[in-house]
């Protein structure tokens, strides 16, 4: 049963934006905060951003201000909206609980700042 499916990943130049959604089922929706991690070649993967259930939000230093993590109870989806991007932003993108669980990672979308 596929628990979390991340969406929105792609190419885009420097200074360029994207938005990602990760469409969870209602059960982790409901429990869990929810984050956004990154893994990038050579490095360990990180926490980007998370978000819980009363809408109180973290992010990593290095994106502060430029993106933001939301919810949307309605939908059972998590987004992360991504402005500015630099190269150093590319990476291949999770969402999972905050903190996560090791069951619920999934394929990830892969985002790549480039020119």
């Amino acid at each position: 049963q596929v628990q979390l499916v991340e969406s929105g990943g792609g190419l885009v130049q420097p200074g360029g934006s994207l938005r990602l959604s990760c469409a969870a089922s209602r059960t982790i929706f409901s429990l869990y905060a929810m984050g956004w991690y990154r893994l990038a070649p050579g490095k360990q993967r990180e926490l980007v951003a998370a978000v819980t259930s009363d809408l109180t939000t973290n992010y990593a230093d290095s994106v502060k201000g430029r993106f933001t993590i939301s919810r949307d109870s309605a939908k059972n989806t998590v987004y992360l909206q991504m402005n500015s991007l630099k190269p150093e932003d590319t990476a291949v993108y999770y969402c999972n609980t905050y903190p996560p669980l090791r069951a619920y990672w999934a394929q990830g979308t892969q985002v790549t700042v480039s020119s």
